[in-house]
């Protein structure tokens, strides 16, 4: 492939059809959906997501991508060509006529929570979002509670989806080689969200992981530390605990037993 790689946009293209497969086949769009892809690169995906005859657009912030990706634009597909992050994604969408929105992508590793992060503030509300990420990155996603992995990362993506980890990818399917291996993650939506005051549980749980290795009697020092301790009694822990054993639920209970 004749093209100038970009580091600084964390080029590195999928090449492996085996791999390209897999993905496709795990997203559920049909022609009555629309489908966002950020980041389609040479079009290794574009070209197969194009064919399920949704609307469609992508985002590609390297210009110099135009002659790979022109021939994929039609009535119901188009390429924006602009950094996602600095879209307002709801204009971008308001006039097309959908059923459900997924949303894909092969991501940079610095740039995964932001894109994520940007996604729920948003408000765009995808079925569900397939994300190639770097595998450890993957891990912290996906984690389990009680597990090193999990973070205030971890919360806050359970609260609103399911996340599963579909499978890890060899760094030698793409072009060029980075030097991590990468995982496909699914996120799929929660038909419903647990009542909570949002920003006190996002306060509450980046309050409680500040220093991952110290237990919640440390990190929530500055909180009525005997109303927290009667609180997490009810929920068989104590303040000994770290936050990575407080599952989303567990912070969502404490945080509205705290504020009631």
């Amino acid at each position: 492939m004749k093209f100038n790689f970009k580091k600084k946009f964390g080029q590195n293209f999928l090449q492996d059809s085996k791999v390209i497969d897999k993905i496709i086949n795990s997203l559920s769009a049909c022609e009555k959906d629309l489908i966002i892809e950020i980041g389609p690169g040479s079009g290794a995906l574009t070209k197969r997501l194009v064919k399920k005859d949704a609307s469609f657009i992508a985002y590609e912030i390297d210009e110099e991508l135009k002659d790979c990706l022109s021939i994929y634009e039609g009535d119901k597909t188009k390429v924006i060509y602009d950094d996602f992050l600095k879209r307002n994604i709801k204009e971008d969408i308001e006039k097309i006529s959908y059923g459900r929105l997924f949303v894909i992508g092969n991501l940079p590793y610095y740039i995964t929570t932001p894109i994520i992060t940007k996604i729920i503030d948003d408000k765009i509300f995808p079925e569900e979002m397939i994300f190639m990420v770097q595998k450890e990155v993957a891990l912290r996603f996906t984690a389990n509670v009680g597990t090193r992995d999990y973070g205030a990362i971890t919360v806050f993506l359970n609260y609103y989806f399911e996340v599963n980890l579909e499978f890890i990818v060899n760094r030698d399917k793409f072009y060029p080689v980075p030097n991590v291996d990468s995982a496909v993650i699914k996120f799929k939506r929660r038909n419903s969200l647990l009542d909570v005051d949002f920003s006190r549980f996002n306060k509450f749980v980046k309050d409680a992981f500040t220093f991952k290795r110290k237990n919640l009697r440390n990190n929530l020092r500055s909180y009525d530390q005997d109303k927290l301790g009667l609180i997490l009694n009810k929920l068989n822990k104590s303040l000994e605990n770290r936050a990575e054993d407080l599952s989303y639920e567990d912070f969502v209970y404490l945080t509205n037993e705290y504020y009631r």
